[in-house]
C-alpha cells in the first residue's frame, strides 16, 4: 500500500425525486492499494455510495475523483472500475471462458492474448480445467470466483464488490472470504467491498467506513472501531456488546459513578473533567466480562441473576439480569466457563479498561 489516496468522495449528496436525501454531504478518502469495506445497515447509503463510485448513479452535488481524474459526470465505462455483484451476473449462455473473456473480445484484443490472459486468469481464481463449463454447472462459490476473473481481467484499477458473498453458505462464505482477501493482496488494487455483515467486515478489511442514514458514523480499521467506537451506534452495530445508559451522580478525584436507569446500579469511570449530571453511553464486550461469587478490587461490577446458559460451540454464553431487569450477555471460553448455574446469584465483573465510555 502506498499510502496514496486514490478515489475521493468531496462534499457528496444524493437524493431521489423529492425523498430525503441518501447521502448527506459525505466525504470519503481511500487509498490506492487497500481493502476498503462501507459497513452499515439497510439503506444506510452504501449501495448508493458504491453505484455512486462505479458510475451507475450521478450525484446530486459534490465531486468524485479517481486516480486524480474528475469522473463525476462520467459514464461507468469511462471510469478505471469493474463491479463484482451478489447475483454474480454471468451470462448464462457463455461457457466460463468466454464469461471471462468478454471484455477483452469487446475491446477487439487479439485471441491469443485474450486466450492467454483467460487462462491467467482462471488459474489465479484455482478454476483451472473449467473453460468449458457452463455457469449452471458451477457452485455459488465458483460462479463468484468467475465473476470476480472477468472483472479483474480487464486491470480495473478499483475493483466494487457488492455484498458477493451474500448468497454463500455459512462455511463457503467464510472461505470465500480468506480467499478474497488473499486475490486482493495478490493483485494489489484498490478493493471497495460492501456488506452488512459486521464479521466480515472486520476479517476483510484494512479499513472499516461504518455508514447510518446517509452519513458516515466512524472510519477506521477494524481494532480501532472494535475497540474504540467513537459513538453508540458504531459500538452497538460493530460485533456484540452490551450497552449501559448511565449519568454521573459522584464525583471523585480519578473516577466518577455513574448510575444506571432506575438508579439500581452504579459503576465506576475514569474522571476525564466531568461534570455532575453528565450522561454517557458505557459498551462493554461480552469477551471482556467474568462470572464471580465476589468482585476483586479494582473491579467494575454489576450484580446480576443468571437467567439462562447457552452453548455456542467454542463458547457459552451466559445471559444475566441486573437488579433492575437489564440483560448482560457474558461470553466465555469453553476451557474457562464458570461453573454457575441458572437463577444463581452473582457479579458480572470487568476492568475498567474495557469500559468504552462514549458521552452523550
Amino acid at each position: 500500500m502506498t499510502g496514496e489516496v486514490f478515489v475521493q468522495l468531496i462534499n457528496v449528496c444524493k437524493s431521489f425525486d423529492r425523498e430525503e436525501a441518501v447521502l448527506k454531504n459525505l466525504n470519503l478518502e481511500i487509498k490506492k492499494g487497500q481493502f476498503l469495506t462501507l459497513l452499515g445497515p439497510s439503506g444506510c447509503g452504501k449501495t448508493t455510495t458504491l453505484r455512486l463510485i462505479a458510475g451507475f448513479e450521478t450525484p446530486t452535488s459534490g465531486e468524485i475523483i479517481i486516480d486524480n481524474d474528475n469522473v463525476t459526470q462520467s459514464s461507468p465505462h469511462e471510469r478505471c472500475v469493474n463491479t463484482v455483484f451478489q447475483n454474480y451476473a454471468l451470462f448464462p449462455h457463455m461457457n466460463i471462458f468466454d464469461n471471462i473473456a468478454f471484455g477483452l473480445k469487446m475491446k477487439k484484443l487479439p485471441k491469443m492474448e485474450i486466450k492467454d490472459r483467460v487462462f491467467e486468469m482462471l488459474k489465479m481464481v484455482q478454476l483451472e480445467g473449467y473453460e468449458n463449463r457452463m455457469p449452471s454447472q458451477l457452485s455459488g462459490g465458483q460462479m463468484q470466483r468467475v465473476a470476480i476473473a472477468r472483472a479483474v481481467i480487464n486491470n480495473p484499477k478499483v475493483l466494487l464488490l457488492d455484498e458477493p458473498l451474500g448468497a454463500l453458505d455459512l462455511k463457503l462464505r467464510k472461505q470465500m472470504q480468506l480467499e478474497l482477501k488473499r486475490l486482493q493482496r495478490k493483485l494489489g488494487i484498490t478493493f471497495i467491498f460492501v456488506t452488512h455483515d459486521q464479521e466480515e467486515a472486520l476479517t476483510m478489511s484494512d479499513s472499516i467506513v461504518v455508514m447510518n442514514k446517509g452519513v458516515i458514523e466512524q472510519a477506521g480499521t477494524p481494532e480501532e472501531l472494535y475497540e474504540r467506537p467513537k459513538t453508540k451506534f458504531v459500538a452497538d452495530f460493530l460485533g456484540e456488546t452490551n450497552i449501559l445508559e448511565g449519568e454521573v451522580v459522584k464525583i471523585k478525584e480519578t473516577e466518577v459513578l455513574l448510575n444506571l436507569e432506575q438508579e439500581q446500579d452504579i459503576i465506576r469511570i475514569p474522571n476525564l473533567n466531568y461534570d455532575f449530571g453528565d450522561k454517557f453511553t458505557v459498551s462493554v464486550r461480552p469477551e471482556r466480562i467474568k462470572i464471580k461469587s465476589a468482585p476483586e478490587e479494582g473491579d467494575v461490577w454489576l450484580q446480576c441473576r443468571i437467567k439462562e446458559k447457552v452453548y455456542s460451540g467454542f463458547v457459552i454464553k451466559t445471559i444475566a439480569t441486573t437488579r433492575n431487569g437489564k440483560e448482560i450477555v457474558v461470553n466465555e471460553p469453553i476451557e474457562q466457563r464458570s461453573s454457575f448455574g441458572a437463577k444463581e446469584d452473582i457479579f458480572v465483573t470487568w476492568k475498567p479498561e474495557h469500559s468504552i465510555v462514549i458521552k452523550a
